[in-house]
């Protein structure tokens, strides 16, 4: 694994930017799979109050001092402004989820000193990795690639 999904997944507490009112799209899924695999979870979306019955969060600066990890579930467009924010915010470890990942994102990133994760999808790799993650991990272990 690598040394910066290493270092990520040691986070014990996560704020997942882009949950939404919409139970179909996968930022709640990874809400929902990191709160059952025993992490705390904090939701962000500043359209939203609470999020299964728990507080919703406006932006990650709310959060200060409360995540060790962020996971972005946005449109690229968005992101790199959320970067920033974390960054304020003292959060160093961010993982952008597939969809939400652009090289200006990477490259914004970088120059915030951020370890910045992408291309993989963190229920892989937050243990304990389970069902069909397990199975692609394994594949991604054989194979070396995504």
């Amino acid at each position: 694994m690598e040394e910066n999904v290493r270092d990520f997944v040691k986070s014990k507490s996560f704020a997942v930017i882009g949950v939404s009112r919409d139970p179909k799209k996968f930022g709640n899924a990874i809400y929902r799979e990191l709160k059952k695999r025993g992490y705390q979870v904090y939701g962000v979306n500043p359209s939203i109050q609470e999020m299964d019955g728990e507080r919703c969060y406006p932006n990650v600066s709310a959060l200060k001092g409360r995540i060790d990890a962020a996971v972005v579930c946005l449109k690229p467009e968005n992101v790199e402004a959320v970067l920033r924010e974390a960054t304020d915010a003292g959060v160093r470890r961010v993982w952008l989820q597939q969809g939400a990942e652009s090289r200006s994102a990477f490259e914004t990133g970088r120059n915030l000193g951020l370890n910045v994760v992408g291309g993989k999808c963190i229920l892989m790799y937050a243990e304990p990795v389970q069902s069909f993650h397990a199975f692609h991990r394994f594949f991604v272990r054989l194979f070396g690639r995504y």
